[in-house]
């Protein structure tokens, strides 16, 4: 038996090291580049690159890009190239707007008036389209279907009041804010510094990390002086295996420059009047938030509590919202062996067998889409000798696509819109035997962008005329999740 790709695709990923102190820096930069990669490798698995710039005046760029991991991506001749770096950039790539091929693999690098600039974007903008005509009005070619290239192209841009002489890079990352307000997490790569950018609404997730010695990781607060490098990422996940501790978050619409003698903030860009924050709900759902994932499952214990005798989870992202409701509910958690979404072959799942015989099972699932993944693994798990199979899920029905980076199918396609959701319980029944099912209603409302799981026409209408403007239409509304 085998099974399809999981129907929600997820993001891209971003990370960044500038070394601290006196260059050329005994730092290897581009090794911590690509661990700070492996790190992210699920946020995108189709290619990735890193450039990395010796920081002179004029700088030397070296790039390398690859498909596929980063460990095929990145052989060691690739990195000795890439080694002589005092700071960098890099990339993991699942592709949104364009292609997957080798020519939108990311960061970009592009000649300006005052040199060249390295840039990489995790997000989509909602006006790519747009952007594109206007940016090819202005004479500017387009060699990529990334959207990504329009956001280089509008940087190299010279921005009104900026001087001949040098660059204004606030004013040009404002400009770009002006053309187009979401959604993206950048890194700009100039001269000798990094500067990351989030959007106003801080759709994605961007933090810093203080590169410190091994013996000083652990210990409470690291000292200036103790600073190695600084790391900026997409995820803070990223830093542990590098030795990095936890800095700060970077600020919805904030401008941060990166240098070998510190942080600094530039600038904070409001969003327009009115205008709330917007964080991906996926991004809690499947990724990065483990307290809130964590305690959307112990919530799914306290509405809905089964007699049962183990707790396990379909895939990995969903592993936090297992705990909660294992530890909510006093049942043991128990790991899978092997990813059950990932079983391409019936016979791989004998090695749960021994988990699952003769138990009463809770499975928690962070999602259903087009409800045709849960189907088949309730079956295995009744094959293997489950005596019985209780599923919760840990985030609201998707109802609708999304427009800003998560590769979300049509809304044909998902199952919250057809007939069966009314009684998707009882749908699942009929093919599988599930013994009971239940989708935790909402989670994560307040300050979130939920447009795929709203189910409510009006706010539909609004958004298919401005992605971004439903974001005033957001209720605010938090559970009160027991903890």
């Amino acid at each position: 038996m085998e099974f399809e790709e999981s129907s929600i695709g997820e993001e891209c990923g971003v990370f960044g090291c500038v070394a601290a102190g006196e260059w050329p820096t005994q730092l290897d930069v581009a090794q911590v580049l690509t661990l700070g990669l492996v790190a992210l490798q699920h946020r995108g698995q189709e290619c990735a690159g890193i450039v990395t710039s010796n920081g002179a005046s004029p700088p030397t760029y070296t790039t390398h890009k690859g498909m596929g991991l980063v460990s095929t991506a990145f052989p060691p001749e690739a990195l000795t190239k890439l080694r002589y770096g005092n700071l960098g950039i890099c990339h993991t790539c699942y592709s949104t707007t364009g292609i997957s091929e080798l020519q939108n693999c990311q960061p970009f690098v592009v000649d300006t008036l005052h040199g060249k600039i390295a840039v990489a974007h995790n997000g989509e903008l909602v006006n790519a389209h747009a952007l594109r005509k206007k940016v090819m009005r202005h004479g500017v070619g387009l060699s990529t279907s990334s959207d990504s290239e329009l956001i280089t192209q509008l940087l190299a841009l010279t921005p009104p009041m900026e001087e001949l002489d040098s660059p204004d890079w606030v004013a040009r990352i404002k400009n770009l804010m002006t053309e187009t307000p979401t959604s993206y997490s950048l890194l700009v790569m100039f001269k000798d510094v990094v500067y990351a950018v989030r959007d106003p609404y801080g759709n994605r997730p961007l933090c810093i990390g203080q590169l410190v010695p091994i013996s000083k990781l652990h210990s409470p607060g690291a000292q200036e002086e103790d600073t190695e490098g600084w790391v900026v990422s997409s995820e803070s996940c990223s830093f542990q295996s590098i030795g990095a501790k936890y800095y700060r978050e970077v600020l919805p619409g904030e401008i941060v420059q990166i240098s070998r003698h510190g942080v600094t903030s530039l600038s904070v860009v409001p969003r327009p009047e009115g205008g709330l924050p917007a964080f991906c709900i996926f991004e809690y759902v499947y990724f990065m938030v483990y307290t809130v994932r964590q305690r959307c499952g112990r919530q799914l214990a306290v509405e809905s509590p089964t007699d049962a005798d183990v707790v396990s989870t379909v895939p990995e992202s969903v592993t936090p919202a297992a705990l909660g409701y294992a530890q909510q509910s006093g049942l043991p958690y128990v790991e899978p062996n092997t990813r059950l979404r990932q079983l391409g072959v019936a016979k791989k799942f004998g090695a749960l067998t021994d988990n699952f015989a003769g138990k009463r099972v809770v499975l928690i699932d962070d999602s259903i889409v087009r409800g045709n993944t849960i189907s088949p693994i309730i079956k295995l798990l009744k094959e293997a000798g489950a005596k019985e199979v209780h599923i919760r899920v840990a985030s609201p029905p998707v109802r609708f696509p999304c427009y800003m980076g998560i590769n979300i199918p049509t809304k044909e396609e998902l199952i919250a819109n057809k007939p069966e959701f009314e009684d998707i319980a009882g749908y699942i029944v009929v093919f599988t035997a599930v013994d009971t099912l239940l989708i935790l209603p909402w989670c994560c409302r307040y300050c979130c962008c939920d447009y795929c799981s709203i189910p409510d026409n009006a706010t539909l209408q609004r958004k298919q005329t401005t992605q971004w403007q439903m974001q005033n239409e957001i209720l605010n509304h938090e559970i009160k999740l027991q903890t």
